[in-house]
């Protein structure tokens, strides 16, 4: 809960409060009549249909419509309050005849919040929250395994630290500050991850989360078609560097030199990885050593895929620049869609790895299908999507790779998915226009004892292939890889 009360809450976003200050405003509606605008909104949100009781609903226009058209319904619903921008605060106002428009209280049953952009007001009010936690905030990007990389550090920092961490993907200039409001009184860690899918984009939610470690997991080729170029990622990437404050950790992969022209020296800098101050000395049955500066940890991840290993070393390395040194057991609940290990009848196994993809993290997808595949290997491949002119070369170099890494049935899904084809000269493959097409094919093809990867990028929507597998072969267990 976010323990302001409504004048507070308004000062700190900007906003200028309607509804009269100081009030006990009774509740119309949901289970607890006694909460009120004096003890603070349960949690924000953006989305009017999953309004429950106590909660702050923002009323944000998006591309389509406009949210703050649902205000009304968000206070029948029984919200702590809206926030809108001032024609709603009008319309709620006139609903009621007779309600001044500076007291709605008689009308709205709750809080209304004013500001001409309410966007820029809730991440001013997720910045001033940010500031009365008093919380450690890690910030993290990076071209691919940053979710993973986020709920690695988030389950290490746990066991010492009252540790909040960035719901499933929240992670732009929206998600990024309900992230930061959702964490509550108390919290110690706060780790946050941050997408980017152009310049200045970093640099905004730098502004709002205020970290004191930033972590940067990769620079690879995503984003291209808007970028151009692998430095231009990295520059964009970078903004992190630039965002942190003067005596602050940044974490950085050892030797990416395309981050070298971004580094500070009045910044301390921890590199993980081979060569690293973070580095992996010795991997065996379900137990890595981990080297970090002179001093060696022995660490049990529930996990074993190379490039997971790779992002640990990344938490390791974060959370030591929050004082916290890991030991021993470390269990991880991975993000939906991320490498979801599913068992099957017939001992088919699902790698549910469809939340997106770029040739890095194809690359890693494809590796760890080779490394823990016991039978047949089988990739369900889809377009990578934003990757400018060069799009059709990487599409043939993952198509390589696969049958480098002893693919042997190969099912491509996409328009660009299909160039696939001319790096993959050995093995069966099929070629598929669509999710869908994919879903009724994939069932026919595969026999006991597969293993089959999902991968594509989140717009070719590989997840329906998953579900369609899943109810044409019955799921016995399923594990978060």
């Amino acid at each position: 809960m976010i323990d302001w009360d409504a004048a507070r809450l308004a000062q700190a976003a900007g906003a200028r409060l309607l509804t009269e200050a100081g009030r006990d405003i009774p509740r119309a509606t949901g289970p607890n009549p006694a909460l009120t605008t004096r003890t603070g909104p349960r949690r924000a949100t953006i989305d009017s249909r999953q309004v429950q009781p106590g909660d702050l609903f923002i009323g944000l226009a998006g591309e389509r419509e406009d949210g703050g058209l649902y205000a009304r319904q968000a206070l029948q619903a029984g919200a702590w309050g809206v926030l809108v921008i001032p024609e709603h605060a009008e319309a709620l106002a006139a609903d009621a005849p007779g309600t001044a428009a500076g007291s709605l209280a008689a009308n709205a049953q709750g809080a209304v919040l004013v500001h001409p952009d309410p966007l820029a007001a809730l991440q001013a009010l997720a910045s001033a929250w940010r500031q009365k936690l008093g919380a450690k905030v890690v910030a993290i990007t990076g071209s691919t395994g940053k979710t993973s990389t986020k709920d690695i550090l988030a389950a290490v920092l746990s066991g010492q630290l009252r540790t909040v961490a960035s719901p499933q993907n929240l992670n732009t200039e929206i998600g990024l500050p309900l992230a930061v409001l959702a964490a509550p009184p108390g919290t110690e860690a706060l780790v946050l991850e941050m997408a980017m899918r152009g310049p200045g984009q970093i640099a905004e939610l730098m502004e709002i989360a205020q970290p004191d470690v930033g972590l940067i997991v990769n620079v690879g080729p995503v984003h291209l078609e808007l970028l151009g170029s692998l430095e231009a990622v990295a520059a964009a990437k970078a903004e992190l560097i630039a965002g942190l404050k003067a005596g602050s950790t940044v974490v950085l992969p050892y030797g990416e030199p395309l981050l070298a022209p971004h580094l500070r020296e009045d910044l301390r800098t921890v590199t993980f990885g081979d060569g690293g101050n973070v580095r992996l000395l010795a991997q065996g049955a379900g137990e890595i050593v981990v080297g970090i500066d002179d001093k060696r940890i022995t660490l049990r991840p529930s996990f074993a895929q190379s490039h997971n290993l790779r992002n640990l070393l990344a938490a390791v390395a974060g959370a030591r620049a929050l004082g916290v040194t890991p030991e021993g057991r470390v269990e991880v609940a991975f993000s939906a869609l991320r490498g979801q290990r599913i068992a099957l009848q017939d001992d088919i196994v699902l790698i549910d790895d469809c939340y997106n993809a770029n040739p890095m993290s194809m690359r890693a997808a494809l590796d760890d299908l080779a490394a823990s595949a016991p039978a047949r290997r089988v990739a369900v491949l889809g377009d990578m999507l934003e990757l400018g002119s060069g799009e059709k070369d990487y599409h043939r170099e993952v198509g390589a790779y696969a049958q480098e890494r002893g693919v042997e049935l190969l099912l491509t899904v996409g328009p660009l998915a299909a160039a696939m084809g001319e790096g993959f000269q050995a093995g069966e493959i099929h070629c598929v226009t669509d999710a869908a097409a994919a879903a009724k094919l994939l069932p026919t093809l595969l026999r006991s004892q597969d293993t089959v990867l999902v991968k594509g990028s989140r717009g070719v929507g590989l997840e329906r292939v998953g579900q369609i597998l899943e109810e044409a072969t019955p799921t016995l267990s399923s594990e978060e890889s």
